[in-house]
């Protein structure tokens, strides 16, 4: 990704949240556009959502390249049962979850703790990473 794209790749990121949540609020005969109400806040949501982005994201870069997406799908289906967030593990989820005034939802003003956690979780996930040194796709063969 080089720098000119990063302010389109973030745009389409979140357009796509957001219109995937209205697609789902169509699939269940639910008021398209709508505004979550559920609060989610305290140190327990951010820790949790630390964890599940940090554990995101050293799943996509020690996973040997052709094993990424089913770990990554087994990473966030299990982030979902153990972690007290619910493991939205991306600014573009949280994003396309304050859209929905469901028990999936996470209201406006809780949005920014969780960017700034997932960001924590980020950056915890690359220094171990690092730390670990060379992953499976930089393993020989």
């Amino acid at each position: 990704l080089h720098k000119r794209e990063l302010v389109p790749y973030i745009a389409v990121q979140l357009v796509g949240a957001m219109l995937g949540a209205w697609l789902v609020h169509a699939m269940f005969d639910m008021t398209i556009v709508q505004w979550s109400a559920k609060l989610r806040t305290g140190v327990g949501q951010w820790i949790a959502e630390a964890v599940a982005t940090a554990g995101l994201l050293l799943t996509i870069l020690r996973a040997p390249p052709a094993r990424v997406a089913p770990l990554v799908a087994a990473w966030i289906g299990a982030a979902y049962w153990f972690t007290a967030s619910t493991s939205f593990a991306n600014p573009a989820a949280a994003f396309g979850r304050l859209w929905s005034d469901s028990f999936a939802g996470i209201a406006p003003a809780s949005v920014p703790a969780f960017v700034v956690a997932q960001l924590a979780g980020a950056a915890v996930g690359a220094a171990l990473h690092h730390a670990l040194g060379a992953s499976a796709r930089e393993a020989p063969r």
